[in-house]
């Protein structure tokens, strides 16, 4: 908490004591003990906005706490309620008052410490405690975290998914200043309203490898608006595994595994023909089959037409909720390495797509280059969320200013070569 301290003879002399080992309690011709612990402060400050003892406070009210005229000052406030929670002030520049600056949980307990120092420099403290009341709002925001606790390939971004549609840029603040995402390492990361419902989140680039990223929503019992307060919500834990990024040259009928930057099998394939081009761009693996049914009336195709289908195919990785795979297509091993012959999906022999299907995971890059086809969609198909560059991504945040923490140590461009 910024401000500005008096500056005093007597803090200098504790300084050096402290400094110079002595063991004495006191310096200064008034004798102040300032290595005793410091004392009560109650008679020292005001409080408004907790209730009376027995009675719960109104969480729509502030909190603030003010230094008696002529009992010294402010020098520090925390605030926290019993899940962790702080509560976020402003402190005079010159100790006289303290305000939070976020409201505070409905039906939670908080614990207050103030520091204070007298006239003559000596510290004060008070602790505080008092309960907070139930919404006053029947209706509850729920937040679903994802993906599921787990392991994940380095592209896989956070989803938060909201019960009900925010539109205000003010209540989005409010949710999305709840939604707390750690990781070890730290990276620079930012959320992104994908609609009024759902908000993605990612780092600047891709997730290190073995990164563990805990998720966790600070939303329940806050007011949203007058008429909308949020709910619990489950934290999850994902870890990161190797770096896995697959690009897949449609033009050269190869895909190349590169496992931590290093190229370790370069396949043939073959991808979507001339009126069913696959799509270019950054994919994330959705999920693995062994066995998909494919049939042609999904993606259009009437039956009965030159270009209908209906085939079971093995070794399906799913990389668009639209049926794009890559998977073993047998029957056009004749063209894998030359040709392109596929409705969209990239097709390999069966001991590739097994050998395939076995060293990518949920999360991992497949990325699609110098094909004819559209670019992968950003959003609604899978997540095409690294197609948008962090520029345009950070534009996406309901706040006017993001905290990042740390530094990205990994490059979108860099581990997503194009195959030669």
């Amino acid at each position: 908490m910024n401000h500005t301290p008096r500056t005093r003879t007597v803090v200098s002399c504790t300084l050096l004591v402290t400094a110079l080992g002595v063991g004495v309690t006191a310096c200064g011709s008034d004798g102040n003990p300032l290595s005793a612990k410091p004392y009560d402060a109650a008679d020292q400050i005001s409080v408004s906005g907790p209730a009376g003892a027995g009675k719960r406070a109104d969480p729509d009210k502030p909190l603030e706490i003010t230094a008696n005229d002529g009992e010294g000052r402010i020098t520090d406030v925390t605030a926290q309620d019993a899940a962790g929670r702080y509560v976020a002030g402003e402190l005079t520049a010159d100790g006289s008052r303290w305000h939070s600056t976020s409201p505070l949980a409905a039906n939670a307990h908080y614990t207050v410490t103030v520091s204070t120092e007298d006239e003559d420099g000596a510290p004060g403290r008070k602790v505080l405690a008092f309960d907070t009341g139930r919404p006053t709002a029947k209706k509850r925001l729920t937040v679903t975290l994802g993906p599921d606790s787990g392991e994940y390939g380095v592209g896989q971004p956070i989803t938060a998914q909201l019960d009900q549609e925010i539109k205000d840029k003010t209540q989005r603040a409010v949710i999305e200043r709840a939604l707390r995402v750690e990781s070890t390492p730290s990276v620079q990361g930012s959320w992104y309203w994908v609609s009024g419902k759902e908000l993605h989140y990612r780092p600047k680039e891709y997730w290190p490898v073995h990164t563990t990223v805990t998720v966790h929503s600070n939303l329940d019992g806050i007011k949203i608006s007058d008429r909308l307060w949020g709910g619990p919500s489950k934290p999850l834990k994902i870890t990161t595994g190797d770096r896995v990024v697959a690009v897949t040259d449609a033009a050269a009928h190869r895909l190349t595994v590169y496992k931590n930057g290093q190229a370790i099998r370069s396949i043939p394939v073959t991808t979507g023909r001339p009126g069913f081009e696959t799509r270019n761009g950054v994919k994330v693996v959705l999920n693995k089959s062994y066995l998909v049914r494919m049939r042609g009336t999904t993606i259009g195709i009437a039956e009965g037409t030159s270009d209908s289908y209906d085939l079971n195919v093995y070794w399906a990785t799913r990389v668009t909720w639209s049926g794009e795979y890559v998977h073993a297509a047998p029957w056009s091993v004749g063209s894998q390495g030359s040709a392109n012959v596929s409705h969209g999906c990239t097709g390999m022999s069966t001991a590739n797509a097994e050998w395939f299907f076995g060293n990518i995971r949920e999360g991992d890059i497949v990325q699609v280059v110098n094909s004819n086809g559209k670019q992968m969609e950003p959003f609604g198909n899978g997540f095409g969320d690294w197609n948008v560059d962090w520029k345009k991504w950070s534009q996406g945040t309901a706040l006017t200013s993001r905290a990042t923490a740390g530094q990205s140590t990994a490059d979108t461009v860099r581990l997503a070569p194009t195959a030669q």
